[in-house]
């Protein structure tokens, strides 16, 4: 007789994995949302440096790494919470918050991890289109929300369209949302955000304890292989429930040591983000001469809708992999018949672009 497993397993999805574990040598890896960018030689040091004490437990309570986002970020240290990437916490966010019968609202398409917590707790999750623009329809996301409501998830930039929306209408949009449900901002992308200054949003924790700020050092700060994500809560509650009903130790002592030390070097940061911009608009700018409009990115990567008169997803997306050029397609993403490519290096994104027009032209 063989064992049986969980009706939840049946319930969740499969995550839409990016072609990039497993590639040839010198690819254009533009389908993970990382930086091209290696890690700073500071880290590098600062991981070798824990490397001979491995063979101890790292810190269960993350104590030198939220003292140090303390001081970065100007929240007491009892309202930070750090896990292993920021979908740790996200997962967890959902672990406490959610149970059969309560609701999250989140707007389609967005983050693919947004429906596990649906099928992880058994609440049901209401998907909100995005508006024409590939923007989060903040409106409509407010009637759908009820007395069972729970979590309402933001994601902005959102992913996998690229877009933002300014700060002034998520202010709004938050003090409309009633103090039961948890309002969750996803800020993954925020550094590469010039709508507003990334850290504005911060502000906002201290007129409501129902929002959580979710960050990463997987993107700007480069630590994609280490998992090091943190929450910024309005309320220290947050931080104990989600610390609660993990396992311990869930950041490793190496990813703990390099990301105290990437928080040292904002200089960098600010000089990596001005550089996303310069990609950014040379990719839109390539993309027009194609006849390919663009959302308006905010993010550290681009999205767009094939020319319907033209090869489908799946042919270009093949296409471009036959060019040791590897992007994302839409269908994993929620859309059909877009692309989301990350903006790589200079050399990968003329070789992107290249490729492309090859594949469209007539």
């Amino acid at each position: 007789m063989a064992i049986e497993f969980s009706p939840r397993v049946r319930a969740t999805p499969a995550y839409p994995m990016a072609p990039a574990y497993d590639v040839p040598a010198g690819a254009a890896q533009m389908a993970s949302n990382e930086t091209p960018e290696p890690p700073l030689p500071q880290v590098v040091t600062a991981i070798a440096q824990v490397l001979t004490g491995v063979n101890r437990y790292p810190d269960p309570t993350n104590t030198k790494l939220r003292r140090a986002l303390s001081d970065r970020h100007g929240v007491p240290f009892k309202r930070i919470a750090v896990g292993a990437g920021s979908c740790d916490l996200l997962l967890a966010a959902g672990d406490v918050l959610l149970e059969q019968g309560a609701e999250l609202v989140y707007a389609w398409p967005s983050f693919s991890m947004y429906p596990y917590l649906e099928s992880g707790t058994g609440a049901r999750g209401i998907r909100v289109p995005l508006n024409d623009r590939g923007e989060h329809d903040l409106d409509a996301m407010l009637k759908e929300i009820t007395v069972v409501t729970r979590l309402v998830i933001v994601c902005n930039p959102n992913n996998p369209t690229s877009t933002a929306l300014p700060l002034d209408q998520l202010t709004r949009f938050i003090e409309r949302v009633p103090k039961h449900v948890c309002v969750l901002l996803d800020e993954a992308y925020c550094e590469y955000n010039v709508l507003d200054d990334p850290d504005a949003s911060i502000d906002l924790l201290k007129q409501h304890d129902n929002l959580v700020l979710l960050r990463t050092f997987s993107k700007i700060y480069g630590l994609c292989g280490l998992r090091v994500g943190y929450a910024l809560a309005g309320d220290s509650r947050f931080v104990t429930a989600v610390d609660q009903i993990r396992q311990p130790f869930f950041c490793s002592a190496v990813a703990q040591a390099a990301a105290i030390e990437a928080l040292k070097h904002q200089d960098v940061i600010a000089e990596r983000a001005e550089r996303n911009v310069m990609a950014r608009i040379e990719m839109e700018s390539a993309l027009d001469e194609l006849g390919i409009t663009s959302a308006a990115s905010q993010a550290n990567f681009c999205w767009f809708e094939l020319p319907q008169d033209g090869p489908d997803e799946a042919d270009v997306v093949k296409a471009l992999a036959a060019e040791g050029v590897l992007v994302r397609g839409g269908k994993g993403q929620g859309q059909e018949g877009a692309l989301r490519v990350t903006y790589g290096t200079p050399a990968d994104n003329e070789r992107f672009v290249t490729a492309l027009a090859a594949i469209l032209k007539p």
